[in-house]
């Protein structure tokens, strides 16, 4: 992955058909699921009262949104594949579900990039020292980290996802297309033949078809 420090000097005099706004989720398995939940939540919605005040005092934080199904499809075959427990992808999925709705991009990208440039490896590290699932370069992106970030932030699922992903985010707004940012975010933005981003597109789609695999036999 570049850095995106070069995004200025790389892409500021792009012109023509690349030059638009960036690209974010579209229609697809995950925008209908996410269409029907929220018109399912939104029909069974009840005002909760508050609390007693001696409750409020001691309410916890909420629990992790749950999986939506087509997500738990895909997570069984990634475990699958690749040999990961299924404990281990939940909180990898759970936060593939929450930033790629905060991003506006689908979760199953997310989950394509993981297992392109780690194989779901929190460890793992390349040789140009890029870390963790989403291979993210530590001298680079330290800005994005949250501020309760530990040790090695890097080799934290949660953080390293929260991070590579507005590391792409910002790609994506940079070159003007998913494409494009997906090319920079593999190293490889003067590829005319984008073969990084076709590989995570690839990658995608036998997601995709797990989803509809795992919907019709549910």
């Amino acid at each position: 992955m570049l850095a995106l420090g070069s995004f200025k000097a790389a892409f500021g005099s792009s012109t023509g058909s690349d030059n638009f706004p960036a690209a974010v989720l579209e229609p697809s398995l995950m925008a209908q699921e996410e269409a029907s939940l929220v018109a399912a939540a939104e029909a069974s919605a009840v005002v909760a009262a508050a609390p007693p005040p001696e409750l409020q005092a001691t309410a916890v934080e909420p629990a992790p949104e749950e999986l939506r199904p087509s997500l738990k499809h895909a997570l069984d075959y990634v475990s699958r594949r690749y040999r990961v427990a299924p404990e281990a992808l939940v909180p990898i999925f759970e936060t593939a579900q929450s930033i790629g709705r905060e991003v506006r991009l689908d979760p199953l990208l997310i989950i394509a990039i993981i297992g392109i440039e780690s194989r779901f490896n929190p460890f793992a590290e390349s040789a140009v020292g890029a870390q963790g699932l989403m291979q993210v370069m530590p001298q680079f992106h330290k800005d994005k980290l949250p501020d309760d970030a530990g040790e090695e932030p890097f080799l934290d699922p949660v953080t390293n996802i929260q991070v590579g992903v507005h590391v792409l985010d910002e790609a994506i707004r940079w070159r003007g297309s998913l494409t494009g940012g997906l090319q920079h975010y593999g190293g490889a933005p003067t590829d005319p033949a984008t073969g990084y981003a076709k590989k995570v597109f690839a990658e995608k789609k036998r997601l995709e078809k797990a989803v509809r695999t795992g919907s019709s036999q549910a």
